[in-house]
């Protein structure tokens, strides 16, 4: 399979459980590589907030953790979870923690990556929270890079579009 669908890559949740974006189906999907040790962790509350506000329009947030920028997610998927919802209230899915970025890249994000953000710039995951909104026919409709915020007016604005009609 040269260029696999994005939803039927297979990941598993953040418990372990074997799925993929397929879960989703139908549905838009805001998916962000997520650390809880970083200056852009706050972005979990407009996150939550966006996952509340939109879920029963057809939205779901999705974070994948990840530690590969200054190791900024070092924990177990236990302490992962548990830090989640105590300090942010996180009740969207988690996936499991991966690596976006380099030889151990996830097929996912190895597909992710070929798509360009607003500016035209494809490749590399730049940070933590970087934001990719999936349609619900599962292409990717648009990358945000890390310092956009999850309540952006653009962001907003790109959610409302890709909403299942």
């Amino acid at each position: 399979m040269t260029n696999p669908q994005i939803q039927d890559i297979s990941i598993n949740t953040l418990d372990g459980a074997p799925t993929s974006l397929a879960a989703f189906d139908g549905r838009a999907v805001l998916l962000v590589n997520v650390a809880s040790k970083c200056g852009l962790t706050p972005q979990y509350t407009a996150l939550e907030q966006l996952a509340k506000d939109y879920a029963d329009r057809g939205l779901t947030v999705v974070g994948v953790p990840c530690n590969q920028f200054m190791g900024q997610e070092p924990g177990t998927p236990e302490e992962i979870a548990n830090f989640c919802s105590t300090t942010y209230g996180v009740s969207f899915p988690l996936l499991e923690k991966i690596e976006v970025n380099g030889e151990g890249r996830h097929p996912l994000y190895s597909e992710l990556t070929k798509h360009a953000d607003a500016d035209g710039a494809a490749g590399d995951i730049q940070w933590n929270f970087e934001k990719f909104l999936i349609a619900p026919d599962g292409t990717v409709a648009n990358r945000f890079r890390p310092t956009t915020v999850p309540d952006a007016p653009e962001v907003v604005a790109a959610i409302e579009a890709a909403l299942p009609r």
